[in-house]
């Protein structure tokens, strides 16, 4: 297992650049969704409603709450490892202290817990 130890100051630099990418990709996703629902409903707004139309809307609206919430805690685990990174405590478990292992942190960036630690966390939520 290779830990933060083995980690260049290159490497580090390269995963600033793709957080900060990530980040901002998805912050747009949200701007986006947000700019779409407004603007079918001013399209739509004023159309009489009906029952089908309801039910499909409160399923859209179902489905982006979860992806609001999924996006939400990524941008939160993004944050998180950028301010690691700052604070130079990058690829270290915010959890147990341990390494992440480089071939883990070049898959998901934004990691900050071993892949046990990221298991049981998403198990528990």
């Amino acid at each position: 297992m290779s830990g933060p130890a083995a980690l260049s100051a290159e490497f580090i630099a390269q995963q600033r650049t793709r957080l900060e990418a990530m980040r901002r990709q998805l912050l747009g996703g949200e701007e986006n969704t947000i700019a779409n629902a407004r603007a079918d409903e001013q399209e739509h707004g004023e159309e009489a409603a009906e029952f089908e139309d309801t039910a499909q809307g409160m399923t859209q609206n179902e489905i982006n709450q979860a992806l609001h919430d999924v996006n939400d805690r990524r941008i939160q685990d993004i944050q998180r490892a950028l301010q690691k990174i700052a604070d130079g405590t990058y690829g270290f478990s915010d959890a147990s202290g341990d390494p992440i292992p480089k071939a883990r942190l070049e898959v998901a960036p934004e990691a900050i817990y071993t892949v046990e630690e990221q298991s049981r966390r998403d198990t528990s939520s």
